[in-house]
């Protein structure tokens, strides 16, 4: 049946400018690498204007960053009208930059709550209503970069799975809203991959990483970043609805009622009784922070951390 798969037309990025959010490391670094290899000229957006530059160094002077908080409405339109004065236009967006709090939902500052909601889910409607009128011009492309959180849970990630859920929920709705522009909308669902906010994460709790090995399949596995970036860059090009890091979640996807059940709850429960005490003890060890070390983007602009 393989054989008469319909292969989906590609759209070279050779010559593509592509803005990337949350570049400065990671999978959005990352990225950069992979669409700059394939002719694409790359804008670099975030908040650690030293990692931004010395990717674009890397990458070499046809490429551009720009400091901007994405969620910061006028930053995010100066960036894509820089990027469109330097490059003449715009072909593909990637909203990229994320946060996740090292909390439960009894443990958290409000601020924490909001924060991941404003960066994750709000950052990225943003980025996409700044880059909009321009990928419209060019009939262009659109990556939200959601999770496989979208469609499981683990306690511990409350805020990140219902702002991922969000962002997929958005990029369906915003598919329909600009497909007679000619403009394409995809969502990305990675499960665990070898990142700072990852490492970050199981670094800082040590129950939440025990409770990660111990799920099934893909979604306790860590995946590569060049793994990942390399299934992204191919979304680039083949401007397909859904991309699955790696392939399996996508099974986990279809099957989510199966996994958010009643009978996987029950399971679930059992397991949560014993493991969210101790996460939330190591919560409390943690003296107060509620972000990883690299989460540059917990603080608001406005205010500089304590």
């Amino acid at each position: 049946m393989a054989a008469f798969r319909r292969q989906r037309p590609r759209t070279p990025l050779a010559g593509q400018t592509v803005l990337i959010t949350g570049a400065a490391r990671g999978i959005g670094a990352e990225l950069a690498r992979r669409a700059a290899a394939r002719g694409a000229r790359v804008a670099l957006v975030g908040l650690e204007p030293e990692q931004l530059a010395a990717v674009a160094d890397e990458l070499g002077p046809e490429h551009l960053w720009v400091e901007a908080d994405v969620t910061d409405p006028e930053a995010l339109e100066a960036a894509v009208q820089r990027t469109v004065d330097t490059f003449g236009g715009l072909d593909i967006v990637v909203a990229n930059a994320g946060i996740a709090p090292l909390t439960t939902v009894m443990t958290s500052s409000a601020h924490a709550l909001a924060r991941t909601i404003e960066v994750n889910l709000i950052g990225t409607m943003l980025t996409a209503h700044a880059a909009l009128p321009e990928i419209a011009k060019r009939k262009g492309h659109v990556l939200l970069i959601s999770s496989a959180a979208a469609f499981t849970v683990l306690p511990g990630m409350s805020a990140y799975c219902a702002s991922k859920a969000g962002v997929e929920r958005f990029g369906d709705a915003l598919r329909l809203e600009v497909a007679y522009r000619g403009v394409t909308v995809a969502s990305a669902h990675p499960t665990w991959i070898d990142t700072d906010m990852v490492r970050d994460t199981e670094e800082s709790l040590p129950t939440f990483k025990a409770t990660r090995r111990q799920l099934p399949g893909p979604l306790g596995a860590f995946t590569s970043v060049e793994a990942c970036a390399d299934a992204l860059v191919e979304n680039l090009e083949t401007r397909g609805r859904r991309v699955f890091v790696p392939g399996s979640v996508g099974v986990v996807s279809a099957l989510r009622q199966l996994v958010t059940g009643v009978v996987a709850e029950k399971v679930a429960m059992k397991v949560s009784a014993k493991r969210v005490p101790q996460l939330e003890r190591d919560i409390a060890a943690l003296n107060g922070q509620e972000f990883g070390r690299n989460s540059i983007g917990a603080q608001r602009k406005d205010k500089p951390a304590a």
